[in-house]
C-alpha cells in the first residue's frame, strides 16, 4: 500500500510524537502510539500484499492471489530485496500453472534474491527440478532435487521428492 520509505518515515514520526506524548505525561497516548509506529516497521519488513496473496494461495484462491501481486506495481523499489524473493516465489507458483519457462525464471530469481524460509528454499527447488525433470535435464533436476531433500527438514515433501525420484528412474 505505502513504499517502504514512507513507512519507515511514519514510524519515525509516530514514535516522536509518542516521545512527546510521555514527556505531556499522558502515557497512555506514548504506548499506543508506539505500538501503532511498530507495526509500520513491521509491515516494513513483511509486505503487506504479499502477506494477503499469500492468505488467498492458502485458501487456493489463485485469482484473488494474482490480484494481490498485481497490486504491487514496480517491485524493485517498492519491496526490500527478501520480499522481491517472496514475490517472484508466488509469480512461480501462479506461472507454473500455465507456462513453465515463466515458472522458472521466477524460481531462479527468487532463489537468487533469497528466501527466509528453508522449506520455500526446498519448495521453489522442488519446483525447478521438476521443470529441469519435464525438460529431459536430468542432472539439473537430480542436483536441485537432492537440495530440496537437504532443506526439507521438516519431511513435508518426503511424499513429493520420493515422487520425483521414482520419476526421474523412469527417465
Amino acid at each position: 500500500m505505502f513504499n517502504k520509505n514512507i513507512k519507515i518515515i511514519l514510524a519515525v514520526l509516530i514514535s516522536a510524537f509518542a516521545v512527546y506524548q510521555f514527556v505531556e505525561g499522558e502515557i497512555g497516548n506514548g504506548i499506543f502510539l508506539i505500538l501503532l509506529a511498530l507495526i509500520f516497521v513491521f509491515l516494513y519488513f513483511r509486505n503487506e500484499m504479499i502477506l494477503l496473496a499469500f492468505l488467498s494461495m492458502r485458501k487456493q484462491d489463485f485469482a484473488g492471489t494474482k490480484k494481490w501481486l498485481d497490486k504491487i506495481k514496480n517491485p524493485e523499489s517498492a519491496l526490500i530485496t527478501k520480499q522481491q524473493g517472496y514475490y517472484n516465489y508466488l509469480r512461480g507458483i501462479m506461472a507454473s500453472q500455465t507456462n513453465l519457462t515463466e515458472a522458472e525464471k521466477y524460481f531462479k530469481k527468487a532463489l537468487k534474491l533469497g528466501l527466509t524460509m528453508d522449506y520455500d528454499l526446498a519448495m521453489a527447488k522442488l519446483s525447478l527440478a521438476g521443470i529441469a525433470m519435464q525438460k529431459r535435464r536430468k542432472r539439473e533436476a537430480t542436483m536441485l532435487l537432492s537440495e530440496a531433500k537437504k532443506l526439507d527438514k521438516q519431511g513435508m515433501l518426503k511424499d513429493q521428492i520420493k515422487m520425483m525420484q521414482q520419476q526421474m528412474k523412469r527417465i
